[in-house]
C-alpha cells in the first residue's frame, strides 16, 4: 500500500473521536464524534477516483460494489457526485425515494442487499442542476456519512467525482481511517497525466492508493474478435510502475458493458461468464482480501492488547454528590477512581479527582484518557451511555446513593443490587 492513513484525533479501534481538538469548538466535536461512530461500523471506506471524466469511473464503482456483494459482503455505495450523480442511472434506481426516520436517512436499497445513497435521489427533476458552492457540498457529504442509516458492513464503495476538487477534499477530511482510493483511467496519455495528479493528491492527503484500474483498455470485436487498441494499451500499468503504486487491471471495451450502464443492470451480475466480467473479478480479488488482512491486523492487536492487560487491574470510576455516588450521572461534583484486582477481589489504589468544567460529551473521553474501565452510576442518560459504548467503557446503572468504597467492594464481592436508570432518557 502507498502511504499511511492519519489518524490524529481518532481512536482507530472504537471508531471514535478521541478528544476535542484545540482549534475545535464542542458542536463540531460532537458532530465529528457522531460521524465516527456512524463509520466505525465499517470496516473499510474505499475512495473511487478519476483524474478527468469519461473514464468510466461510475461504472467500476457500481461493478466493484456489486462483485463484493456477490462474494458474500455487506454493501453500501455512496455517490458524492453532487454535480452529475450517475449511480442511480446505472442501477435503474432513478425513481427510489429516501425516507427519514428520526434523525437519521434511510437508504436506497438495490436488489434488496446493497445500501445506496446518492444527491440524485434528493433532486426533482432529472436534468435539475445543482449549483453549490464547496462548504454547501461539504456539508451534504457530511450528512451522507454522518445521518445516513448504513449499519454494519464491510464494504463502502465511494465514487467521487472526476478531479482533486471539493468532493475528495472533503471526504478524506472527513474520514480519518479510510482503507484508500482504487484510481480509473484510460490508456490515453491525456488520462494518465491526470491520474499521476490524482496520486500525487492521495499522497498529500495521506491516503492510500490501493491500485490503478485502466478502463477501455482495447475493444474485442463481437464478430470477428480481433483486439483493437482503441485508445493504446498498458499505459495504466506502465504508469502504475512508475508511480510505485498497485496495478489492479484492465477492463476491455465491451458493447454489452454500455447495454448494462444504459438500461441500469450492473454488468458483472448479468455477464458472469463473460471475459470481461473475470477481468472485473480479478480486479475485486484484492480488494476482498482487505478483509482477511484487517482480521489478522485486529488478531494481532487484540493479543497485544490482552498482553499488555495481563497483571494489570481494573479502573472503575464512581461520580460523587455530596460525598456519596450520584443518582444522576451529569450532576456529579468529583470522580473516585479505584483499581480493583478483580480476581482478589481486593481495591489496590483509590484516586479523587475533578472532572473538566460541564460540556456535553467532554466526559467520555476524560475518563477514557485516565484509563477507566467502568462507571457504576445510578442513572445516565441513553445519549451519554452510547458515547462510553464508543470509547469501551462499560456502564452500571440504578446503584443506590452510598459511599464509594462499599458500592465496590459489592461490585467486587457480587451483591451489587442495582435499579431502575432513572436518567434513561
Amino acid at each position: 500500500m502507498d502511504g499511511e492513513k492519519s489518524n490524529s484525533g481518532h481512536d482507530g479501534e472504537t471508531g471514535s473521536a478521541a478528544a476535542q481538538r484545540s482549534d475545535e469548538k464542542l458542536e463540531q466535536y460532537l458532530e465529528r464524534e457522531a460521524l465516527q461512530q456512524r463509520m466505525c461500523h465499517i470496516q473499510h471506506k474505499i475512495l473511487i477516483l478519476s483524474g478527468k471524466g469519461g473514464v468510466g469511473k461510475s461504472t467500476i464503482a457500481v461493478n466493484l460494489a456489486v462483485s463484493l456483494s456477490l462474494a458474500g459482503k455487506k454493501v453500501g455505495l455512496l455517490d458524492i457526485d453532487i454535480h452529475g450523480p450517475s449511480i442511480p442511472r446505472l442501477l435503474n434506481m432513478e425513481g427510489a425515494k429516501i425516507n427519514a426516520m428520526g434523525n437519521e436517512l434511510i437508504p436506497a436499497y438495490f436488489e434488496n442487499h446493497i445500501k445506496v445513497m446518492s444527491i440524485g435521489f434528493l433532486l426533482g427533476e432529472g436534468d435539475q442542476a445543482v449549483i453549490w458552492r464547496g462548504p454547501m457540498k461539504m456539508n451534504i457529504i457530511k450528512q451522507f456519512l454522518k445521518d445516513v442509516e448504513w449499519g454494519e458492513l464491510d464494504y463502502l464503495i465511494i465514487d467521487s467525482p472526476p478531479g482533486t476538487g471539493d468532493e475528495p477534499l472533503s471526504i478524506c477530511q472527513l474520514i480519518e481511517d479510510a482503507d484508500g482510493a482504487i484510481i480509473v483511467t484510460t490508456p490515453q496519455e491525456l488520462s494518465l497525466i491526470d491520474v499521476r495528479r490524482s496520486i500525487t493528491f492521495c499522497r498529500k492527503l495521506n491516503l492510500p492508493v490501493l491500485g490503478v484500474v485502466e478502463n477501455m483498455s482495447g475493444f474485442v470485436c463481437p464478430h470477428c474478435s480481433k483486439v483493437v487498441d482503441i485508445f493504446k494499451k498498458g499505459g495504466g500499468e506502465l504508469m502504475s510502475r512508475e508511480m510505485n503504486v498497485p496495478f489492479l487491471g484492465s477492463i476491455p471495451i465491451d458493447s454489452d458493458i454500455v447495454m448494462a450502464c444504459d438500461s441500469g443492470q450492473p454488468y458483472i451480475s448479468h455477464y458472469s461468464s463473460s471475459e470481461t466480467a473475470k477481468s472485473f473479478a480479478r480486479i475485486t480479488r484484492p480488494i476482498i482480501e482487505l478483509d482477511t488482512l484487517k482480521q489478522k491486523d485486529q488478531k494481532e492487536k487484540m493479543e497485544e492488547k490482552i498482553e499488555k492487560k495481563d497483571g494489570e487491574y481494573t479502573r472503575i470510576a464512581i461520580p460523587l454528590a455530596e460525598g456519596k455516588l450520584a443518582q444522576h450521572f451529569g450532576h456529579c461534583e468529583k470522580f473516585v477512581l479505584f483499581d480493583v484486582d478483580e480476581e482478589k477481589k481486593e481495591i489496590v489504589n483509590t484516586t479523587t479527582v475533578s472532572p473538566p468544567a460541564h460540556q456535553p460529551g467532554i466526559l467520555p473521553p476524560w475518563l477514557a484518557e485516565r484509563g477507566v474501565d467502568m462507571i457504576i452510576t445510578g442513572g445516565m442518560g441513553s445519549r451519554a451511555k452510547s458515547l462510553f459504548d464508543a470509547h469501551r467503557i462499560k456502564v452500571v446503572t440504578g446503584a443506590a446513593s452510598d459511599e464509594p468504597a462499599i458500592i465496590v467492594n459489592q461490585y467486587l464481592e457480587g451483591t451489587l443490587v442495582t435499579g431502575e436508570n432513572i436518567c434513561d432518557h
